[in-house]
């Protein structure tokens, strides 16, 4: 039989099919892939698709034959499997971080690693309450803050905020921070940025979402000796959703149905030791701020500050400031 033009992709064509259009529960036959192949116009025969699987499985492909009633051949294993790609799926939907554009874009490219009669159970019905982000140009910054560390180099950028107007506008009256790239933290949804500010000479925390207009400069990063040596998993536990305050060792008193709280936030690597019948503490590292109080504050007093007693002090202040905002009795509240 003479070749056509496209013989040469007809491993290819097989392959796609199989990858498309083949699961356990629906095998192709040696004839749907001849039919398939005469409408790539490449022509095959029954031995030669025969001799064609057997290349693809010595290259490594699994390929499972059916015998039967409804014989076929079929992909035993793919490169992931539908549960692996459904938890994908929920994962990009959830994320605040990733756009809207993005999310279809990505859900789009997971759905077609999966067969034709896979693809509809990854239309999930995950209804979730997302805002979702707005600045496309947050992929290009995470890759580009990735270069500067690697490259050792400064980055420059525009910092935005929301106004009253329901926009976003430029922090510093439009000036570019210059700043030197550390660490990036994946943190209640959010990228965060460790770096360290030389003009502040201070280690400072920006959310990568919100930078436009990224730069990487030739200048040679700063603030080794201060920045570079910080531990980013301890920077994640102890930063109340990365609001930095005074680092400090704190003990925690909490009942026994407490304990999965405190591990779930500080882990497993803290010591937990038994002070009576009911209670038991925790001797934690955190940086103290109002965001780590209002954490204490939403278990109702089930997890209450112990030492040191500045900290629970300035914890009692702040539970002060909180009740005259609401006192009825104040003009000001």
């Amino acid at each position: 039989m003479p070749k056509s033009e496209n013989q040469k992709m007809k491993l290819l064509y097989i392959l796609k099919l199989l990858e498309e259009k083949s699961d356990e529960n629906h095998p192709v036959s040696t004839q749907q892939i001849i039919d398939y192949l005469d409408q790539q116009q490449i022509r095959a025969e029954r031995k030669t698709v025969y001799s064609d699987i057997h290349t693809l499985e010595e290259f490594g492909y699994e390929i499972a034959a059916r015998k039967g009633k409804e014989s076929g051949y079929y992909l035993k294993s793919r490169r992931f499997e539908t549960a692996e790609l459904k938890l994908l799926v929920d994962a990009v939907l959830a994320s605040k971080f990733i756009t809207a554009q993005k999310t279809k874009q990505l859900i789009k490219k997971l759905t077609d690693l999966s067969s034709v009669y896979d693809a509809g159970q990854l239309k999930r019905q995950l209804y979730m309450e997302r805002i979702k982000n707005e600045n496309d140009q947050v992929y290009l910054n995470v890759d580009e803050i990735h270069r500067a560390i690697r490259e050792n180099k400064k980055i420059a950028f525009y910092y935005y905020s929301w106004g009253k107007d329901k926009r976003l506008h430029a922090r510093r009256n439009q000036k570019r921070y210059r700043i030197s790239p550390f660490y990036l933290i994946w943190k209640d949804e959010y990228y965060y940025l460790v770096a360290y500010d030389s003009e502040a000479a201070l280690t400072k925390y920006y959310r990568v979402d919100k930078m436009q207009d990224m730069e990487v400069l030739e200048e040679n990063r700063e603030g080794h000796e201060i920045t570079g040596q910080v531990n980013p998993a301890e920077i994640a536990s102890r930063d109340f959703s990365m609001f930095a305050g005074k680092n400090q060792s704190v003990t925690l008193f909490f009942p026994e149905e407490m304990i999965g709280v405190v591990i779930d936030r500080f882990g497993k690597d803290i010591t937990i030791r038994q002070r009576d019948e009911e209670l038991f503490s925790a001797r934690v590292s955190v940086s103290v701020s109002q965001q780590f109080f209002g954490w204490i504050s939403g278990f109702g007093g089930r997890i209450r500050i112990e030492m040191p007693l500045e900290v629970k002090q300035e914890y009692v202040e702040y539970l002060k400031t909180l009740l005259a905002v609401y006192d009825p009795e104040n003009p000001e509240a």
